[in-house]
């Protein structure tokens, strides 16, 4: 078993920075993908044909309303209406028909952490066998973790009561 011995002092190797990086001052920058630049909700047709919705980052036990463009989806045709789905967080408010898809606003309850993918239906008035399932994807931030700056086409409208905190109307036994 190896012992310490007292009053030595602990070896110390030196550092060395090799050559070859840019002296300090120089001109460097970082050059994004121009689709990083843009602060809007995203949305993508998957090659299942089911809709991805991106809406960045939200704030738990928060409630906030999502309005985001559907693209024309030619199966479906002009009309068409959300199929109940017994779904406590999210809940479509308005559909907009537009030269160019529909414009969808509904309303979401971040209720966990992390990832979260809600799903609604959209389905033909005409066709009752056509349908697309939509799939809200956030990332939901606990509330330790500051506010998000949300991207447009989301706006916080409300925030549910922390049960834990001191904001509860609870005095006890007396």
């Amino acid at each position: 078993m190896a012992t310490a011995k007292k009053g030595t002092k602990p070896k110390v190797a030196g550092v060395r920075f090799t050559t070859g990086y840019p002296e300090e001052g120089a001109h460097n920058h970082v050059h994004f993908d121009e689709k990083l630049h843009d602060s809007v909700v995203m949305v993508s047709q998957e090659e299942d044909g089911n809709v991805l919705v991106k809406v960045g980052f939200l704030k738990i036990l928060h409630k906030y309303e999502i309005v985001f463009t559907l693209p024309a989806i030619h199966r479906l045709g002009r009309n068409i209406f959300v199929v109940p789905v017994p779904n406590l967080n999210l809940k479509v408010t308005s559909i907009t028909p537009l030269a160019d898809g529909h414009s969808i606003k509904c309303e979401y309850t971040a209720h966990k952490e992390g990832v979260v993918k809600e799903e609604m239906v959209l389905a033909s008035e005409t066709n009752d066998k056509m349908s697309v399932k939509v799939v809200i994807q956030a990332r939901v931030l606990d509330r330790h973790h500051g506010t998000p700056m949300l991207l447009d086409g989301v706006k916080c409208i409300g925030a549910e009561l922390e049960y834990d905190s001191e904001q509860s109307d609870w005095h006890g036994f007396d």
